[in-house]
């Protein structure tokens, strides 16, 4: 029998799992504290006064802990607002996302909140599209998108947006990139692309290479001997942009401007790299983030998986459109769609007319030691 949770107000389900995906900071967490599982329900009482809410995660198996990283998440937004007018439902991914999206239509539910990975969400739209239930995925698989598909995961496309908009404005003219094979590689350079099209400036140079050797050091090396730039992408996590930040820019002195990605958020490595100093980078504000990590760790002595923000702040707007949703009826996905959107603990979200997430991403600056917030993320759209 699929696992299948019921979560209410007043009752917060904790299960045990383990998973191979690391938390903010890049070490890994302890497993989720655990507490008896109840047993699955035959099936979900009749509701009046609430709506059902499904919610596809792994519980189980490779990506467990994570999911239920997710999981605790919305029991503490139900908590924290005092809901009382939404049942979240948890079904197990990893034991078939298409039989969990079956069962979450067969038992009532009008809206599917996951699932994680982009991969799934094939399988679980063919048993929700038919249903008219509307899926918002955690995933940041932009591909996915679609009318009904609403992808809520941060898009590194968006970090690199904001900061070459940001150096646009500080100057930078001619910009190149140093990025992986593959497809965050290919998705980082159509992003440079783009945003220097739509901010301007030229795109002089592409630099690939292979991840797992010192191959990003020697596209660094030929990269500094083209030259013509004054502003370099580094598309990678941060250990190896100080690698070729090393050659660029030794010490941190002198050359270009350094622009790194939104991996580097957290990343302790960022501020160890002399080499880095003075880089830029956008990413979300973690300001909301370190009270919820506190909070967190209070009810179950153990630290959040960094996505697990995006199961409680998919509470949140739910909560915001269940203002005007009557229970018993289709979700209004057109409320999603809202010009003003949502404050989570990520900052300012919305959702685009083709079902992208859009975020207000801050930019940080790479100090000796440290990392500062140089421009903040707006507090609205």
């Amino acid at each position: 029998m699929n696992r299948r949770t019921i979560v209410t107000v007043g009752l917060a389900t904790l299960l045990a799992g383990c998973s191979t995906i690391l938390p903010r900071g890049g070490e890994r967490a302890e497993p989720v504290a655990t507490t008896p599982t109840p047993q699955p329900t035959q099936a979900l009482p009749t509701d009046e006064t609430r709506h059902r809410v499904a919610l596809l995660v792994p519980m189980s198996g490779q990506n467990g802990a994570v999911g239920q990283s997710i999981a605790n998440a919305t029991t503490m937004a139900l908590l924290d607002t005092n809901a009382s007018n939404l049942r979240i439902t948890t079904y197990d991914t990893a034991t078939g996302p298409e039989a969990a999206a079956r069962r979450a239509v067969a038992e009532g539910n009008k809206l599917i909140l996951g699932p994680l990975l982009g991969s799934n969400i094939p399988s679980v739209l063919s048993q929700a599209r038919p249903a008219n239930v509307p899926v918002i995925s955690f995933s940041n698989d932009t591909n996915a998108a679609g009318p009904d598909v609403f992808i809520m995961g941060h898009i590194p496309e968006q970090s690199i947006m904001r900061t070459i908009q940001y150096v646009r404005g500080r100057g930078s003219q001619n910009f190149a990139i140093i990025a992986p094979d593959g497809e965050y590689g290919t998705r980082a350079e159509e992003a440079m692309r783009r945003a220097v099209a739509t901010y301007g400036g030229t795109v002089v140079w592409t630099e690939r290479f292979a991840r797992g050797n010192t191959s990003i050091v020697s596209a660094a090396e030929r990269l500094k001997a083209h030259g013509g730039y004054d502003t370099v992408l580094i598309a990678d996590g941060a250990r190896l942009a100080a690698q070729a930040a090393g050659v660029l820019k030794p010490g941190g002195e002198g050359g270009a401007q350094l622009l790194g990605v939104e991996l580097w958020s957290g990343e302790g490595s960022v501020t160890r790299a002399s080499a880095l100093t003075g880089a830029l980078f956008s990413a979300v504000s973690d300001n909301r983030y370190r009270r919820f990590v506190d909070s967190y760790e209070a009810r179950f002595g153990s630290q959040p998986y960094r996505i697990a923000t995006l199961g409680y702040d998919s509470v949140l707007l739910t909560l915001r459109v269940a203002r005007d949703w009557r229970v018993g009826r289709t979700f209004p996905e057109n409320a999603l769609r809202g010009e003003d959107g949502f404050i989570g603990l990520d900052g300012a979200f919305r959702f685009r007319r083709g079902g992208l997430v859009e975020r207000a991403f801050e930019v940080r600056e790479v100090r000796n030691g440290s990392v500062a917030v140089v421009e903040n993320a707006p507090s609205r759209f």
